[in-house]
């Protein structure tokens, strides 16, 4: 008997628990739906006052900023490092990281919604973001983060991305810092991001420079007379009507040529002529493609061809 009055009275007393949770649940979205800020970690931006949300004149700006400057590089990386140069931070008061941008862009709050599981209601708060703006920062976020990624790094453009390689067979890879407003482009060492400084003798290397140096010695290349003849050789088996003196113009058209060029266009054609670069305490070198240049040929061509019709 007394063991099963103790598990009548437990039993009561876990339905008991059901029941008033449940109703606090009701409540809760009960509230929600009609638009009412239910207490907690206010949404950065607003700030609570009489059980409401009102805005804060200086967060609100840092978010109006946040998703206008998204809309222009629709990177979440690089707007966190301009956030943090602009003295953005948290309530916490820690840097703005890339994962807090992305809560920021994707709470609802900010366009007047008050949301309980998904859902989103008419909020009791004022909106801080026009619903243009919204649509377009979320066209862009349904974009894969690869894809945006790649975009951004359009920006930077980097030559040898794939060609450079330590004396360790490693490859560089390109990255690029901002100090004072100003870019900063490098390629570091994939030995040196994964083990750290120190791991291998020579561990980053400034991307014009390197990018200049290699530019240098593909063009000396090219007026080299003994290129022209081994470029006609093997242009012969794709071009049997190519003669000796079109190679040897299509090659020199690309010193002239060369800086009226678009970047796509300089990466594709060193991309095409080189093969491997390596960098080390000696020096460089370069492993040039052997089939690159007879390809290269048509490439310098439509590209002058193109020029002396504008000139024209």
């Amino acid at each position: 008997m007394g063991r099963l009055t103790l598990n009548i009275l437990l039993s009561f007393a876990q339905f008991e628990r059901e029941v008033t949770a449940e109703r606090i649940r009701d409540k809760v979205k009960a509230s929600r739906m009609k638009g009412i800020f239910m207490g907690g970690t206010p949404p950065y931006g607003y700030k609570p006052k009489y059980r409401k949300l009102v805005i804060d004149d200086e967060e609100a700006r840092n978010v109006r900023w946040i998703f206008s400057r998204f809309l222009e590089i629709g990177s979440a990386t690089e707007l966190a490092r301009e956030a943090a140069k602009r003295g953005i931070r948290t309530p916490r008061g820690n840097a703005v990281s890339k994962n807090f941008l992305y809560r920021m862009l994707n709470n609802r709050a900010y366009i007047g919604e008050a949301v309980h599981k998904g859902t989103g209601y008419a909020g009791e708060h004022q909106r801080l973001i026009d619903q243009k703006t919204w649509d377009r920062v979320h066209a862009i976020l349904q974009e894969s983060p690869r894809v945006r990624a790649n975009n951004t790094r359009t920006e930077t453009p980097a030559l040898l991305k794939g060609l450079l390689y330590g004396e360790d067979s490693v490859a560089f890879s390109p990255t690029h810092t901002r100090k004072r407003d100003r870019l900063y482009r490098y390629y570091v060492s994939q030995t040196v991001l994964k083990h750290g400084a120190g791991a291998c003798a020579v561990s980053r290397v400034p991307a014009a420079e390197i990018e200049a140096a290699v530019i240098s010695q593909v063009r000396a290349m090219l007026r080299a007379p003994e290129v022209v003849i081994s470029t006609w050789k093997a242009a012969q088996s794709e071009l049997e009507d190519i003669d000796e003196n079109e190679i040897r113009e299509a090659l020199t058209t690309l010193d002239p040529l060369w800086s009226e060029l678009f970047p796509a266009e300089q990466g594709r054609i060193i991309q095409l002529l080189v093969d491997r670069v390596e960098v080390g305490t000696a020096g460089l070198k370069i492993r040039f493609r052997d089939k690159g240049l007879a390809q290269m040929v048509a490439e310098v061509g439509s590209v002058a061809g193109k020029s002396r019709r504008v000139a024209a």
